[in-house]
């Protein structure tokens, strides 16, 4: 392990360390701290009149601190929020010996350190609701510093932990210092909450599938691929949990869900992680057009519960939540935005078309992708408030039930929101023969060279083959949605811990410097 160059401070946070232990202090102890209340209780229920509030057991970190002779103060953070705590010299040390405030609380404690208060509350003559402590103990010594943040007067902030870069690789820090970003994660647990409570209510049974997979089924993505040795068997990470849930409604179930972690091999950007978190839900005896209804009003509710509100900005577009969302076949939607008619078209004219409206097409890309193609380039961007598209070609969808009045087309959606897709819905797929040659179809795409194109699944055709009910799927980007949700900029920002590239060493850092010079 590299050895780890000590700045000053930081020595000089070890130096308190020992000398606490010295003083007989354990800076970690192990025993229990009997915390009764948070900063937000107090303030929200404090009453002068009553004095409530008598007996506080309360901890946090130390954030700031004044000392002034035989009382000082101090700023507590818990997970709640923040308080002022009163210190009086002789409060705290009652008897002779006053080293708990004059070496302890005075010398040796930083801010970043956890202290535990007991007290009561009151407020200063200043008007300041404060905890007046009776008893300080130390609870966690911090050896790092904490980037100081600070706000003037007019509320501006001044040395913000805002580089993403250090943001995300040290989260711990980051919501330390800037604990407004836990109402984001907040806001995501609320969003799955709802989310769980209203498939509950509607008959659906939250279940477990496999995240190692020896067939990647369930999407067209490139996988990440593993190895178990007692098996000696290839395996890969999920890139979707579809095809085992719709196993399960073949078993019988008429509603299942699962909010699942998915990985895929691909490019990352502001609105793609390889690891990522997708809900999928199927529901038997339903369709497409019975999905988009249950959709809509999914998110009117989720809408409502995180922001109390279905319209609000996202973006710097204002979105409206509140069903029910425009439907608009995709054929429609390129007519509209790209001008041009491409039904009836051959695999070549389409490749014609692309060409000439200046969309970027590989020599690998078949009809699907061609498509594809097309719509993302002109027709998303334009896509702000929800909206369904609907009844994609059969090359794009090899999951896909076929449209019941055009067997070209399926019967599927994608919801887009602020011009980016937010989740994916087909009536399934049932007809075990058809959806064996859809599978052909996509391996002879594979072996053109189309490494995202789907993988045979043999033992899900033959589930198939047992007999799976008319069914209505839904996958949905949790991450997506709490970026629209929480008007979020980037996925990095929803994620508490997102991929980055590895921390280089001191040595690397200055072997890379001395090239450089």
């Amino acid at each position: 392990m590299e050895n780890i160059a000590l700045n000053e401070q930081e020595q000089n946070r070890r130096d308190s360390l020992l000398k606490l232990r010295e003083l007989g202090i354990e800076p970690y102890p192990a025993a229990e701290y009997p915390v009764n209340t948070s900063s937000a209780a107090i303030k929200a229920g404090y009453d002068a009149e009553k004095g409530n509030f008598n007996d506080v057991v309360i901890a946090g970190r130390i954030m700031s601190r004044r000392i002034m002779g035989a009382a000082s103060f101090m700023e507590l953070q818990d997970a709640e929020g923040r308080i002022q705590v009163y210190v009086k010299r002789d409060e705290i040390c009652p008897d002779e010996d006053k080293t708990m405030y004059n070496t302890v609380f005075k010398k040796l404690l930083d801010i970043g350190d956890v202290v535990g208060i007991t007290g009561y509350a009151f407020i200063t003559q200043t008007g300041q609701l404060s905890i007046h402590a009776k008893t300080l103990t130390v609870l966690s010594k911090s050896l790092r510093v904490l980037p100081i943040v600070k706000t003037d007067a007019d509320g501006t902030v001044h040395d913000g932990f805002n580089d993403p870069e250090l943001r995300y690789r040290m989260r711990y820090v980051d919501l330390i210092v800037n604990p407004q970003v836990k109402e984001t994660f907040e806001k995501r647990a609320k969003i799955i909450a709802t989310m769980r409570e209203y498939f509950n209510e509607n008959g659906c049974l939250e279940v477990e599938t496999p995240i190692l997979q020896p067939i990647p089924g369930g999407a067209t993505a490139r996988p990440f691929i593993t190895h178990h040795n007692t098996l000696d068997i290839p395996l890969y990470l999920r890139i979707a949990n579809e095809l085992y849930l719709k196993r399960l409604i073949v078993g019988g179930f008429n509603g299942v869900y699962e909010f699942a972690k998915d990985f895929r091999n691909e490019g990352m950007d502001r609105t793609h992680n390889p690891e990522f978190t997708c809900m999928e839900i199927y529901v038997a005896y339903k369709d497409y057009k019975w999905m988009m209804r249950f959709v809509e009003t999914m998110l009117e509710k989720i809408a409502v519960a995180t922001n109390g509100c279905t319209k609000f900005d996202v973006w710097g577009n204002e979105i409206e939540f509140k069903a029910p969302y425009r439907r608009l076949p995709m054929l429609e939607a390129i007519k509209e935005y790209a001008g041009v008619d491409i039904a009836g078209m051959s695999e070549d004219e389409l490749r014609q078309t692309c060409k000439d409206k200046h969309v970027p097409i590989d020599e690998s890309f078949g009809y699907g992708k061609l498509v594809d193609a097309l719509f993302g380039e002109y027709c998303e961007k334009n896509l702000i408030q929800p909206t369904f598209i609907t009844d994609y070609p059969v090359e794009m969808s090899p999951l896909t039930k076929r449209h019941r009045e055009n067997p070209a087309l399926t019967e599927r959606f994608e919801l887009f929101v602020n011009g980016k897709e937010l989740a994916n819905a087909y009536s399934e797929l049932n007809d075990p023969i058809d959806q064996l040659e859809r599978f052909e179809a996509q391996a002879r795409l594979k072996a053109k060279g189309d490494d995202e194109a789907m993988y045979i699944d043999m033992d899900f055709v033959r589930a198939l083959e047992y007999g799976m009910p008319p069914t209505s799927g839904l996958g949905m980007g949790i991450d997506r949605l709490t970026m629209f949700m929480t008007n979020s900029q980037t996925i990095q920002d929803v994620l508490f811990f997102p991929q980055m590239r590895p921390e280089k060493t001191q040595s690397q850092q200055s072997e890379e410097d001395a090239q450089k010079a």
